[in-house]
């Protein structure tokens, strides 16, 4: 069961805002910076995804519509009917808006394709259908975000505004689409420095985090959001992430795909992505950001954990079959790549036990 030591991070960072927010003049310079990093990050997502490998897979046409399904119309009715619990006292307004955002986000694309190879299913269907989400993501979520929150001015705020139009433009849509047209000059220099370009990455989100949650506490998000609210909302999670690794996985049996692609339909299917989720947030509601990410960092951790275990039975599963492939040899096992990484070329690696 892994716990993702950049999830150690985002908290760590979490806390340093609540102790130590930037006011003045300082929280100025962060907002200006946070807005520098979600361009250069959306850039970054832009360079590497490989279009021509996303479109390649339309041939495969079922399945990643059914995993676009499961992300973008499944997960947002579950949070629509999540609303119930406000007024039962499990959740509270605030975070029932952002654990509705966190069900409009795309899927991740790193971790589904780890997780996907390691219980040997139809990893090239993975890789697409992540590279399928991440650009229906740059869309989809905004719109989505803009007809179930009213998104504007953040959670439960109404009214999506043509700034908030204009700030979704110039942050996510322009950088990204500057970074597709110039993947064929930079494409190659972004792969050859992956790992150094990963920790601008992790850095940049890091940044983004301490903005919004700092912005959040001298606003006293804190106070509204109780041990019991936040069990309740654990627990709200955990219901969410059973219902959908059960779907994906048996309705994809219903749809009558084989055993490897169920696979890659319940990994894809079923997970959200912190990576984009995060900036998205933070250009969507700004000031009020920390009650719409807050949701997706604890689902995000809760999520590899759990299909972490799934995916080592769906492995012994797959050994006991005839014809199955080998297993990694010994002193060697298969980890999920980075958090935050959007490759879409390779999804694992190993590493000397």
């Amino acid at each position: 069961m892994p716990v993702d030591p950049y999830i150690l991070l985002l908290f760590g960072t979490v806390g340093l805002a609540a102790l130590l927010p930037a006011r003045g003049t300082g929280a100025d310079l962060a907002s200006g910076a946070s807005t520098g990093a979600i361009a250069l990050l959306f850039f970054l997502y832009g360079a590497r995804l490989s279009t021509r490998e996303a479109l390649d897979g339309l041939r495969h046409w079922r399945l990643h519509g059914t995993i676009l399904a499961c992300t973008f119309v499944v997960f947002p009715l579950i949070g629509l009917a999540a609303r119930g619990f406000v007024p039962a006292g499990i959740l509270s307004d605030p975070l029932h808006q952002g654990l509705l955002f966190l069900t409009l986000v795309p899927s991740t694309v790193q971790s589904s394709i780890a997780f996907t190879s390691l219980a040997r299913g139809n990893v090239p269907a993975a890789i697409c259908a992540g590279s399928f989400s991440s650009l229906a993501g740059i869309v989809a979520t905004p719109l989505l975000a803009a007809a179930l929150l009213g998104g504007g001015g953040g959670p439960g705020s109404g009214g999506f505004s043509a700034d908030s139009v204009t700030k979704i433009v110039l942050q996510l849509l322009v950088p990204f689409a500057a970074g597709q047209v110039l993947r064929r000059w930079v494409g190659e220099f972004v792969l050859r420095h992956r790992k150094a370009l990963g920790l601008v990455d992790r850095g940049s989100i890091l940044l983004v985090v301490y903005t919004a949650f700092g912005q959040g506490t001298v606003e006293g998000v804190w106070q509204r959001v109780s041990p019991a609210r936040l069990g309740g909302l654990l627990a709200v999670e955990a219901v969410l992430l059973a219902v959908m690794l059960l779907l994906t996985w048996y309705g994809a049996k219903a749809l009558r795909f084989g055993r490897a692609d169920r696979i890659a339909i319940q990994f894809a299917g079923s997970k959200k992505s912190l990576a984009a989720g995060l900036p998205m947030a933070s250009v969507l509601f700004g000031a009020q950001a920390s009650m719409a990410v807050l949701p997706l960092m604890l689902f995000h951790q809760m999520q590899l954990m759990v299909c972490a275990v799934i995916a080592g039975r769906r492995s012994r599963d797959a050994g006991d079959r005839p014809g199955a492939v080998a297993p990694a040899p010994a002193g060697e096992v298969t980890v999920p790549a980075p958090a935050g990484s959007s490759r879409t070329g390779a999804g694992t690696g190993t590493r000397s036990g």
